[in-house]
């Protein structure tokens, strides 16, 4: 009997490919018996204004409707197979736009006719645009459940016309005898978007049927039937679609011993797969994840009815479809398939790149370490430094690390409250040398030098062609005054600012196009604002100038500043809620005095006066300061004019930008001048300038670095002149720290005397009342516990507090009458504040400070209650004679700690899973070598989604 088919073409709305569609259905060679035309787009669809004729059916399907709604729907229309016709009355499933060849049908149905036990048959897709590319030709699933395309994107030689029985084909064309269809119940409902048609051919093996593949049968394919012509939306959207259909179909096809344990596996394989998508960067995928898990678990309503539905079908074992399964060797071999067709897509550098070894980017930085070694050589066997804005850090990583996130904090009279950001910077410090966390520190300050020069001759490379230009732009930038001075005086966040900017710049270029240059650049992001909060507007000024100059990567570029917003909302929230959300950007660390620089000064590189301590040095030999300004300005010049000519040169935009960053950090070094905020004994003290002048010195050697890239002549004399001039105007900055003269001073990391240090190893918890003498006359006072304060344990919400608490008033009335003769009565105090020591510290010179000095000593002297210990390194010690445990509340961390180390443990987690180079990159071209000798394409490129 002549079998007879029925043609349905489900059309949804705006269906702009439906006309090239029928124009093949009227051409086949042979004609299905009948055509319906499913309008599934509302009255004003394409399809609803359709005149078919002859056996040509036009339906509606309400809007929206599924594949698997449309054919049923379809069958409706049609009405019951005619008398004696069930097993030849076949189906023919296609979208809009699956416009068949010629000959398609007649191929099918000569397959099909040869072979009674085949149900599915599936043609060749051809891409709608290439119809010599395969668009899919065959379906199957790995052992897990997860669907693989059999063939997909490859050129059509007929070298997979071999292939006959599969375990499944797409929906798009799809020929499939009606009686079959009925018995299976069609389409699963619970799969309307991907793999509908997969879940229904298992289902037919799995019933006793076959299912074919015939190569010779060619359909136009645009897009998934499954998606009605939409648009994929992207990767992230395909990867929750199908990963929402595998779960399904776990589900359904799980025994129902093994259900329970599918289903309680569904959030923590979420979590697992989530981290695998950041590491291949797809970050779109891991919130889908998520997503699909927990629709599946509490919202998958088809899995019951799809269960009883396979169990009434299914005559066979699952190991009957078991060598239709993708194996691991297929897997690996389609992965290496897809590996080499990217490489092949990576096209070389235009431009060969300045090798680091070969341009003398390597001898650079071996001179700045040495440099390093030079000026910090009293430091070299110190496991700790302190002075100026330094203290040693915790002994143990338990307590580095409890100092970071949210708790109580161990300065003054104790708060609890949000550690400062720079907190965990200085945590990671001291985990890389775990056994003495101090000593982390001191390996910063000889590595700073040389990472500085890595880091501008990798941005600098990025901006020029000529080899030996990065080599200049690393050395001026590496020893440039801004991170001397901060080395030198402890502006230790300021110094991990000026070895981080340069490699921020460089992800943040390089973040339009790959995830992990994005996350790398959001991990700077966050390092850099740590250390300077004063730097925060002009990190976002700079990011929102990257987003508009790479407007096609702002999906990669728009959470670069979401690490660094976890860290600050804590502290945020903390300063405005009592009025002073301003000192947010107070400097992290000990708050120290500096003496403003003057406008001039700093654009000479100066952050506080005295021009880089070259006042001082020529002051023994007669120059006077003005003069010695003259000479700085002299010095200045051939960076100053390099950097105003490179607006002229060919590469204006790179100009332009270094321009704007020079500007952003000298107006921020201004601005720093002006705010008051940290509180230093009896004054109060500004932001530091050095950590605007980072940007600033960042921005003018970039700019250098464009105009001896482009100027034709003179510039290797030029790039001469700028690195010595560049050298020379840190040689003091170098000579003092070398002699000691800096505040900066080696440390055994002790922070008390020994004696205080032994008694807190019994009594933790042992207070140290310290005094310490003002030069204005003025006593400043603290309370420091056990060991004394650490540097990871400061905190601006105790240095720019405004009011003093009742137990810091009590505190300070204390301190007032111990240095003072009068009848006062500190027993009640000292015991409540658990005090067992007193600290007398030296004042800094003559004048009123030594006179307060003198005057405390003798009053300590004179009461009874005290016992002196004698003079230590850190000042003259008493010793509280009734000293017992204090009487006050036991330290709670508080009810939000661990929820604020959770959130930043995920942000910084996926960061960092993002950060982690996983994918080609493509290779770097060398001059002069033949093809053969040239590097192999490492992992760079990534998935524009």
């Amino acid at each position: 009997m002549q079998p007879r088919v029925t043609a349905i073409l489900v059309a949804p709305g705006g269906a702009a490919s439906l006309d090239r569609t029928l124009d093949g259905l009227s051409r086949q060679t042979r004609p299905p018996e009948a055509l319906v035309v499913v309008d599934t787009g509302g009255p004003s669809s394409p399809a609803s204004r359709l005149a078919l004729s002859g056996a040509a059916t036009l339906t509606s399907a309400p809007a929206g409707s599924t594949l698997a709604a449309a054919v049923a729907h379809a069958l409706k229309a049609v009405g019951p197979a005619p008398a004696g016709s069930e097993g030849d009355e076949w189906l023919w499933i296609l979208g809009e736009d699956n416009a068949p060849e010629d000959a398609a049908l007649e191929e099918l149905l000569a397959t099909v006719e040869v072979a009674p036990s085949v149900a599915v048959a599936g043609p060749k897709l051809m891409r709608w645009d290439e119809p010599g590319v395969i668009a899919e030709f065959g379906e199957t699933m790995t052992r897990f459940g997860a669907s693989v395309a059999l063939v997909a994107g490859e050129l059509d030689q007929a070298q997979h016309d071999v292939q006959a029985d599969v375990l499944g084909v797409a929906a798009g064309g799809m020929l499939v005898r009606r009686s079959v269809w009925q018995a299976l119940g069609g389409f699963d409902p619970g799969l309307p978007h991907i793999d509908a048609s997969l879940d229904f051919s298992t289902r037919a093996r799995l019933a006793g049927h076959r299912v074919v593949l015939v190569p010779s049968a060619r359909v136009l394919s645009k897009g998934h039937p499954e998606d009605f012509g939409r648009s994929e939306g992207g990767h992230a959207r395909r990867s929750r679609l199908r990963r929402a259909a595998q779960l399904h179909r776990r589900l359904v096809y799980a025994p129902a011993l093994a259900l329970p344990f599918h289903w309680l596996s569904l959030v923590p394989l979420a979590i697992l797969r989530s981290v695998w998508h950041l590491l291949a960067k797809n970050p779109g995928a891991a919130v889908g994840e998520f997503r699909t898990a927990f629709s599946t678990a509490f919202g998958g309503s088809h899995v019951s009815a799809a269960r009883t539905n396979l169990a009434r079908s299914k005559k066979l074992r699952w190991s009957a479809i078991r060598p239709l399964r993708a194996t691991v060797a297929q897997l690996r071999e389609r992965r290496a398939g897809e590996r080499d067709a990217l490489l092949a897509g990576a096209e070389d550098a235009a431009v060969a790149r300045a090798s680091f070894v070969g341009a003398g980017g390597l001898w650079v930085a071996v001179l700045a370490a040495i440099v390093g070694v030079v000026a910090f050589f009293r430091l070299l066997d110190s496991p700790a430094v302190t002075g100026g804005g330094l203290l040693p850090v915790s002994t143990t990583l338990g307590s580095l690390w409890h100092s970071v996130g949210y708790g109580w904090h161990e300065i003054g009279t104790g708060f609890v409250g949000p550690s400062d950001p720079f907190a965990g910077v200085v945590a990671v410090l001291g985990t890389l040398t775990p056994w003495s966390p101090s000593t982390g520190i001191v390996l910063f300050y000889l590595a700073a030098l040389p990472l500085s020069a890595v880091g501008a001759w990798l941005a600098a490379r990025r901006l020029t062609e000529r080899h030996w230009v990065p080599a200049v732009a690393a050395l001026v930038y590496s020893v440039s005054p801004p991170v001397l001075a901060a080395l030198q005086t402890g502006h230790l966040g300021a110094a991990v600012t000026h070895v981080a900017v340069p490699f921020l710049v460089l992800a943040v270029v390089s973040s339009h196009r790959s995830w992990a240059a994005g996350a790398t650049a959001s991990i700077l992001f966050a390092v850099v604002a740590a250390s300077t909060p004063s730097l925060i507007p002009a990190l976002v000024i700079g990011w929102l100038a990257a987003i508009a100059t790479r407007p096609r990567g702002t999906h990669r570029m728009l959470g670069i500043p979401l690490p660094a917003v976890a860290l600050f909302v804590p502290l945020v929230i903390a300063q405005a809620s009592r009025g002073t959300w301003w000192a947010v950007f107070a400097d992290p660390g000990v708050p120290t005095r500096s003496a403003s620089a003057s406008p001039l000064q700093l654009a000479l590189g100066s952050p506080e006066t005295g021009l880089n301590g070259w006042t001082d040095l020529v002051a023994r030999i007669g120059i006077t300061g003005g003069t010695m300004a003259i000479l700085i300005v002299l010095a200045m010049v051939p960076l100053g004019i390099l950097a105003a000519v490179s607006v002229f040169a060919p590469s204006r935009g790179r100009a332009v930008a270094c321009l704007a960053v020079a500007l952003l950090g000298y107006g921020t070094a201004v601005a720093s001048t002006h705010f008051d905020i940290s509180g230093v004994g009896s004054t109060t003290t500004g932001v530091w300038a050095g950590s605007g002048l980072t940007l600033y010195f960042a921005g003018l050697v970039g700019a250098a670095s464009v105009s001896l890239d482009r100027i034709p002549r003179f510039t290797p004399p030029a790039g001469l002149l700028l690195g010595v001039v560049g050298v020379a105007a840190s040689v003091p900055l170098i000579i003092a720290t070398f002699v000691g003269a800096g505040t900066v001073v080696p440390s055994s990391g002790r922070i008390l005397s020994a004696y205080v240090t032994a008694e807190a190893v019994a009594k933790p918890d042992v207070g140290t009342l310290v005094l310490s003498p003002q030069p204005d006359g003025s006593l400043a006072v603290s309370l420091q516990r056990g060991q004394g304060e650490t540097l990871d344990q400061q905190s601006t919400l105790d240095a720019t507090q405004q009011r003093l608490s009742s137990t810091t008033r009590d505190l300070t009335v204390l301190a007032g009458n111990l240095v003072s003769r009068s009848g006062f009565d500190p027993k009640t105090d000292l015991r409540e504040l658990g005090v067992g020591f007193v600290l007398l510290q030296a004042a800094p010179g003559d004048g009123p400070g030594d006179d307060l000095e003198q005057r405390a000593g003798e009053a300590l002297d004179s009461n009874a209650l005290f016992l002196p210990v004698g003079d230590t390194t850190s000042g003259q010690l008493w010793r509280y004679s009734d000293a017992t445990e204090r009487t006050t509340a036991t330290r709670s961390d508080g009810p939000l700690r661990p929820l604020i180390l959770t959130i930043w443990a995920i942000v910084f987690g996926s960061a960092l899973l993002l950060a982690i180079p996983t994918t080609p990159r493509r290779r770097r071209s060398r001059p002069g070598k033949p093809e053969a000798e040239q590097p192999a394409t490492t992992f760079d490129e990534e998935r524009d989604d």
